[in-house]
């Protein structure tokens, strides 16, 4: 039954108290949080806010990061004070890390591994830095063991890093615009909405792989293999519309890299007990009661077309409201 359920979990995301904050003692500041302070923080002061920010979480120890008074913290949709939650809780880092970065707006993803009490959890966070300080974070840590594959996840695929020629890029808006038409595609899914999938795009939940997947879609059971297809073939099926509402914000564009990262609560009413796909047969579904699943992740553009979908989820009440 865990199999079932927690694959289940996996076809309907288918698609991220301590010192506080206001401590009178700040850290040295740095080369980048001056050029940051003066109105720049470029890439490599982007990411060394995200690699300070895990450091000084698994430190335990807020005052070691520079942040607003003022700052603003959430953990799964939940505002808390910054020591609270993962910060009493986290251990060891790891070394796998995607960045996504935003100078245009002052604002880095992060999707990583740490340990908590000796157990490794996902984490994907967007931090906002203002005048050389952090005043947002927004912070999602995916812990359900029943559907994560976090054990199999050594180093991340290069192609996240991998910078974009200009030719392979697209504007800010039409990556958005891309971006989103995945999310417009799967809500009340009907296999005609177009989403412009690569044809070798694949989609990772919480480190499983849930595209071009046969074997781990025969462990779930049952006839219809859906993590068996490809990006395009799983659309093109409709078999999602029971995904009812998508709330979703398209929170950092990474023009150089070519992603998109955001955050999405994918509302699942639970009345729609059967699907009936494009081919005609029908299905059963086994999600019969209200849930939503709320998750931070990233698309992976180049040409225009959707080559890879990362994201990291967890079951969260129906309805929950993101807490921005």
């Amino acid at each position: 039954m865990k199999i079932r359920k927690s694959g289940f979990l996996a076809l309907m995301t288918i698609l991220f108290l301590g010192l506080s904050a206001c401590t009178t003692e700040q850290p040295t500041v740095t080369e980048e949080e001056a050029l940051q302070t003066a109105g720049h923080c470029d890439q490599n002061c982007l990411e060394s806010f995200a690699d300070r920010y895990i450091d000084a979480m698994v430190a335990h120890d807020p005052s070691s990061v520079p942040m607003a008074d003022d700052v603003k913290f959430t953990e799964n949709g939940v505002e808390l004070a910054v020591g609270d939650a993962l910060w009493a809780t986290a251990g060891a880092n790891t070394d796998y890390r995607i960045y996504v970065t935003d100078p245009e707006i002052g604002q880095v993803g992060y999707s990583g591994i740490v340990e908590e009490n000796g157990t490794p959890v996902l984490i994907s966070f967007r931090l906002k830095i203002v005048n050389g300080k952090i005043s947002e974070i927004e912070q999602i840590v995916g812990r359900d063991r029943n559907f994560s594959g976090i054990d199999h996840l050594k180093e991340p695929d290069p192609i996240y890093a991998r910078v974009l020629e200009p030719s392979e890029r697209v504007d800010r808006d039409k990556m958005i615009s891309i971006a989103d038409s995945y999310f417009a595609a799967l809500e009340r899914a009907n296999g005609t909405r177009p989403v412009p999938f690569a044809d070798t795009c694949n989609r990772m939940e919480n480190g499983i792989q849930t595209t071009n997947n046969p074997a781990f879609g025969a462990a779930m059971g049952g006839g219809f293999n859906i993590i068996a297809m490809s990006c395009t073939e799983q659309f093109k099926t409709g078999y999602f519309r029971f995904v009812t509402e998508i709330r979703r914000r398209h929170v950092l564009v990474d023009e150089e890299r070519g992603m998109v990262f955001s955050f999405a609560a994918l509302d699942h009413a639970g009345n729609i007990k059967q699907v009936t796909t494009t081919d005609g047969q029908t299905h059963d579904i086994g999600q019969l009661s209200p849930t939503t699943l709320f998750g931070g992740g990233l698309f992976k553009i180049i040409n225009g077309q959707i080559h890879r979908i990362y994201t990291v989820f967890f079951s969260a009440p129906y309805g929950m409201k993101h807490g921005w």
